[in-house]
């Protein structure tokens, strides 16, 4: 398969296969920048003996449209071994967001029908006890499964945003998905934060330390 010119490749995944490694896992997150909702993790295994022509069409969740992401996650789905995993924005305040998304990796892949052999993550650094794995910065442009792995992550996370957007719906999370927009930041000043705010983030603890010294 030919991909488009400054499209992720498959190279990561082919040199793997070829050193014996069958379940090749990308691994990537969607949602550490926002101050409301958890963060989702997503891990992809694809087999190369049933490769996919739309396998090129993938690419950095953020490159694409919200009905493209839909389309390829179904594709994902339907074609490829998948899961997601999330840490809520409680476990952001208590466990810093960097071990959060480590966190919300390792349940993707527990959730897995398989044990990877080789993971393939997007810039993180995983425990040992999570197996032999290569952290490749900007992985989610340059490696196949990665890319994947955020299509995933990004369709579960918007889902959940919309979930939440009905609960609380003087947020916007339905269009803002969490992120510090400015119509997000003005029903924040004006309400205050809400369940699923995350309070080590700095707009939101403002918020709060200018209510506790008024």
């Amino acid at each position: 398969m030919t991909p488009y010119r400054g499209a992720p490749t498959l190279s990561e995944e082919i040199r793997a296969w070829r050193l014996g490694f069958r379940h090749v896992a990308g691994v990537d997150e969607a949602g550490r920048g926002p101050m409301a909702g958890p963060v989702v993790a997503g891990a992809v295994v694809l087999d190369p003996q049933f490769a996919q022509v739309w396998w090129s069409q993938l690419r950095d969740s953020k490159l694409l449209t919200a009905a493209r992401r839909e389309e390829l996650a179904r594709l994902l789905r339907a074609g490829a071994v998948g899961a997601t995993g999330l840490a809520s924005n409680q476990e952001i305040d208590a466990l810093g967001l960097v071990e959060a998304t480590r966190q919300a990796m390792l349940r993707a892949l527990a959730a897995l029908p398989m044990r990877p052999d080789l993971l393939l993550i997007d810039a993180v650094v995983l425990p040992d006890g999570a197996g032999l794995q290569r952290a490749i910065i900007h992985g989610d442009t340059l490696s196949v499964s990665i890319a994947a792995a955020s299509v995933l992550a990004k369709v579960e996370r918007d889902r959940l945003m919309d979930e939440y957007d009905a609960v609380y719906p003087d947020y916007g999370f339905g269009h803002n998905r969490g992120y510090c927009t400015a119509g997000h930041q003005r029903a924040l000043e004006r309400l205050g934060p809400c369940a699923i705010h995350r309070r080590s983030f700095a707009p939101v603890r403002a918020w709060l330390e200018q209510r506790t010294t008024t």
